[in-house]
């Protein structure tokens, strides 16, 4: 599998500790249910330790990708994620498309509400980080071709969960 994308859970939730981490199965789309969240092609974990720091990669093997990318978190005052994107274009001058996602809030759907139940205690989970797929085909996060990953925590039973739809 391979990482997509890690949270700070402090970003998340004042007083949050820890890390949301997803993976994802790296075959084409449809050979992996990877759109579903317990199907077994994607994976999420909540690491519970107060992280501040990464370690360096092992010095043998191939452990990084050709292309990465790393983001900038930036608070945008809106009630809506979809009213983001035009807001901070005007903030920053910059293309919309360079607006990776959102964390906290609500998920903006491109389809019905899949909020995922706890596998463990069966509550619903709560929303952490919603994810667009990229504007860079060497970094980009594979959707389905423009969709979005959407990732989820159960607070009692420190489980997560990953999604996306297109």
């Amino acid at each position: 599998m391979q990482f997509l994308a890690q949270v700070s859970m402090a970003d998340v939730e004042l007083g949050g500790v820890g890390l949301f981490s997803a993976f994802m199965c790296q075959n084409d789309p449809g050979l992996c249910d990877e759109w579903d969240p317990r199907a077994g092609g994607n994976r999420a974990f909540i690491f519970l330790a107060d992280v501040t720091g990464t370690l360096p990669p092992p010095g043998d093997g191939v452990t990084l990708l050709d292309e990465t990318c790393a983001v900038d978190f930036e608070q945008v005052d809106v009630e809506d994620y979809l009213d983001a994107p035009e807001q901070w274009c005007e903030r920053s001058g910059r293309s919309a498309r360079e607006v990776l996602g959102q964390i906290g809030g609500r998920p903006a759907w491109l389809q019905n509400d899949e909020t995922p139940s706890c596998d463990i205690c069966a509550h619903r989970m709560t929303f952490v980080v919603q994810l667009e797929e990229g504007h860079d085909h060497r970094t980009s996060m594979n959707f389905g071709g423009g969709g979005c990953g959407y990732g989820f925590r159960c607070h009692t039973c420190a489980t997560a969960a990953f999604l996306w739809q297109r």
